[in-house]
C-alpha cells in the first residue's frame, strides 16, 4: 500500500473513533468553555504523546499482554473509578465555584493542564487501549510492512484526524460562548459530569465482568 493511501485510510479510521462521544469529547467541551480554543489542540497533544508510546510498545508485545482478561478488568475498574472522580470534580466546580466570565478571553480552566488532561482521560478509558491492541494494532502492523515510513504515515494520519476534529469542537464551543449565560454553563457542565458518571459505571461493570464477576 502506498504511503499516501496509508495516511488517508488511517485518517478516516481516526475520524471514526474521534467523533464517537466519550470522555475525551466531554472534557474537550468543558476545557474549551473555560480556556478557549487552544484547549482542544492541547488535549490532543497529550493524547497523541500517549498514543505514540502505546504504538511503540505494541511492537514490543504489549498488545498480547493487554488482551489478558485480568489486565482488561483492571483497566476497566481503575479507569471507571478515575472517571467517577473526575465527574465529581466537574459537578463541584459547576455549582460551588464562583461563576466564570464566559465572555472573556478564556477562563482559568480546571486543575489539570489540557495536555495532562488529554493523557489522563485517554488512559482512563479502557476502550481506547482495547481499540489500539485490536483494530489499531492490526492496521498498524499492516502499515509497518512499508517499514518505518509506513508506521509514520499511519500515526500521522491518525493524529491528524484527532487534531482536526477536536480543533473544530473547540472552535464551535468558543463560538457559542456569546450565547451562554452562567446558568447555562453550569447546566452544560452538569450534563457532562452525569455523562461521565454513566461511562464510569459501565467501565467498572465491564472490568468486573473481565475479572469473572457475572451479573
Amino acid at each position: 500500500m502506498e504511503l499516501g493511501a496509508i495516511y488517508l485510510a488511517s485518517m478516516v479510521m481516526g475520524f471514526s473513533g474521534a467523533m464517537i462521544p466519550g470522555p475525551m469529547l466531554t472534557l474537550a467541551i468543558k476545557e474549551s468553555l473555560q480556556r478557549g480554543f487552544r484547549a482542544g489542540p492541547q488535549m490532543v497533544t497529550g493524547h497523541a504523546l500517549l498514543e505514540l508510546l502505546l504504538v511503540i510498545a505494541i511492537f514490543f508485545g504489549l498488545g498480547q499482554i493487554i488482551m489478558w482478561p485480568s489486565i482488561q478488568g483492571t483497566i476497566g475498574v481503575v479507569g471507571g473509578l478515575f472517571l467517577f472522580w473526575m465527574s465529581c470534580g466537574i459537578l463541584r466546580e459547576a455549582w460551588t465555584l464562583p461563576a466564570l466570565d464566559l465572555r472573556g478571553p478564556g477562563g482559568g480552566g480546571g486543575r489539570l493542564h489540557p495536555v495532562i488532561a488529554g493523557v489522563t482521560v485517554s488512559i482512563s478509558n479502557p476502550y481506547w487501549s482495547l481499540w489500539w491492541v485490536t483494530a489499531g494494532a492490526g492496521s498498524l502492523l499492516l502499515a509497518a510492512n512499508n517499514g518505518l515510513a509506513g508506521f509514520a504515515s499511519f500515526f500521522a494520519g491518525h493524529i491528524t484526524a484527532d487534531y482536526v476534529w477536536y480543533s473544530l469542537v473547540s472552535l464551535a464551543v468558543v463560538g457559542g460562548k456569546k450565547l451562554l449565560t452562567p446558568f447555562i454553563y453550569k447546566i452544560i457542565l452538569t450534563i457532562c459530569a452525569l455523562f461521565l458518571v454513566g461511562l464510569a459505571a459501565y467501565f467498572v461493570y465491564s472490568g468486573l465482568v473481565f475479572w469473572g464477576f457475572w451479573f
